[in-house]
């Protein structure tokens, strides 16, 4: 639950929202890291002391289910002359430290970033006669930020955000997200650590496709070129009703061309997906895929789960030669060295039944294997062979309703527990495949259907004998059962 309100409430105390000037008496009242970005907002408003604000009724930190404090909501006049329409702009607070005193976020130092390093922004362009701004865009930024919290995976600019539904819960086009720098604020020093401010920018689910296929940057440097999708501040339109291919057909020739050259930086997604080892029968008690003990089900490693996360982090960056991280990596938790150490593994098991030391869990090659894939999933897997492994990189799948993950590698890439000799290998439930690019180009021959998924019935079987590889694109149900 939220509540609408004017800002001159916004922390315990109640004191005005305290900026730069605020009267040092009202800041020490304030929540040092609230203080912070409201002084980087007062900054940038600073005829707009007490902007509107959607406020949890009840604070996540006391059980609520909203992980932001607050959204606050600014009026933008933009600039007329440059392109820039007046629009409404958001700001959430709560993913960064607001406290220090851990009831929300374990304090690490200033150095580093404050909680999860950022604060989201959004700008939603002002209709004509509209007085207030709409409280929907705080609702999609809560809906975000509750991702960020249950899986500790933190956003970059260039991310892409599938959501599959008008983010207005309207008819529009609008339907999913890009991530960026916010164009005007600034990123604050707190005394619990540095924020920066990502902004989300509503995209087509062509334009959604594209920054999968190629990168999130590209499109978002297309959208700032037509000041109808974005412009210059990439302001979200939701009553945009054509996609910038469609407003500038030349737009696909730059994206078709930065795919041939650049290859995808999609790592990896999350997917209804799974395997199965064809070499041995399934009730093999001895399948490494189940790592149990007692009735714990198959559950994929703390270390196995950091390892997925960094090669999902490091296939971002565009290496000359890729490398997957060591099976046994010593180091911290967290997704990178610059992040604190992860307060939870959403992947471990929440009861107190011991799971198999992870370096007790061989690594088994395998003969034979069949890939199970829905339709959307299915639908990337040519992104995934084109846009990553002819690049000589990597992709991995890790699925959304059982503990397990396909990662395709290249020959390139190093690091990697699938070797040519061996192609095909898991660690616990973590499968790797190697694909040569003879085999790839083979594949993507006999995979162009996927392309035009809706032009075939599921379920729909590839297979490919002399390699002992089967792929089934199969209904969403099939991920549902307790088997997946």
């Amino acid at each position: 639950m939220a509540e609408l309100r004017p800002s001159v409430a916004p922390g315990p105390a109640a004191p005005p929202a305290p900026g730069p000037s605020a009267p040092p008496a009202f800041a020490s009242l304030f929540p040092p890291g609230l203080h912070a970005i409201y002084g980087e907002c007062r900054r940038l408003y600073p005829d707009q002391p007490n902007p509107l604000q959607v406020t949890a009724i009840v604070k996540y930190w006391l059980g609520g289910p909203d992980p932001l404090d607050y959204v606050s909501m600014y009026r933008n006049m933009g600039s007329p002359s440059a392109n820039i329409p007046e629009h409404w702009h958001y700001i959430s607070f709560g993913l960064s430290d607001l406290y220090g005193d851990s009831r929300v976020h374990e304090f690490t130092g200033t150095d580093g970033p404050s909680g999860f390093g950022f604060e989201l922004t959004f700008r939603l362009k002002r209709e004509t006669g509209e007085s207030a701004p709409p409280t929907w865009p705080a609702e999609l930024m809560q809906g975000l930020a509750r991702y960020v919290f249950q899986s500790e995976n933190t956003f970059c600019s260039g991310d892409h955000v599938s959501w599959h539904s008008p983010l207005d819960n309207s008819e529009s086009r609008i339907q999913h997200m890009l991530l960026t720098e916010d164009p005007q604020m600034q990123p604050v020093q707190t005394p619990f650590g540095v924020v920066t401010f990502l902004q989300i920018v509503g995209v087509c689910t062509e334009e959604l496709h594209s920054a999968q296929q190629w990168n999130g940057q590209g499109i978002l440097d297309l959208l700032r070129t037509v000041p109808v999708a974005g412009g210059p501040w990439l302001i979200t339109d939701m009553r945009r009703g054509e996609t910038i291919f469609e407003i500038d057909p030349h737009l696909q020739e730059r994206v078709d061309k930065g795919i041939e050259t650049d290859g995808s930086n999609l790592s990896g997604v999350s997917a209804k997906c799974a395997w199965d080892d064809l070499s041995r029968p399934p009730e093999d008690d001895e399948d490494s895929r189940s790592i149990c003990i007692g009735t714990q089900p198959r559950r994929l490693s703390g270390k196995d789960t950091e390892q997925i996360r960094e090669t999902l982090r490091r296939g971002l960056e565009i290496n000359s030669k890729p490398v997957l991280p060591p099976i046994n990596p010593q180091r911290q938790n967290g997704l990178t060295h610059d992040r604190p150490p992860s307060r939870k593994d959403s992947l471990e098991s929440d009861c107190s039944t011991a799971i198999i030391p992870h370096e007790l869990i061989r690594t088994r090659q395998l003969e034979s294997v069949h890939l199970k894939f829905n339709q959307e999933s299915g639908a990337l897997i040519p992104l995934c062979l084109r846009g990553r492994l002819l690049h000589g990189r990597h992709f991995t799948y890790k699925s959304i309703t059982g503990d397990m993950a396909i990662t395709f590698v290249s020959t390139g890439v190093e690091g990697a527990f699938a070797t040519e000799e061996h192609p095909y290998a898991a660690h616990g439930p973590w499968l790797q495949i190697l694909l040569t690019e003879e085999f790839v180009e083979k594949m993507l021959e006999d995979l162009e259907d996927l392309t035009s998924p809706e032009e075939f019935k599921l379920p729909k079987e590839y297979s490919w004998p002399e390699k002992k590889l089967k792929v089934s694109i199969l209904p969403d149900v099939v991920f549902d059962s307790p088997l997946h």
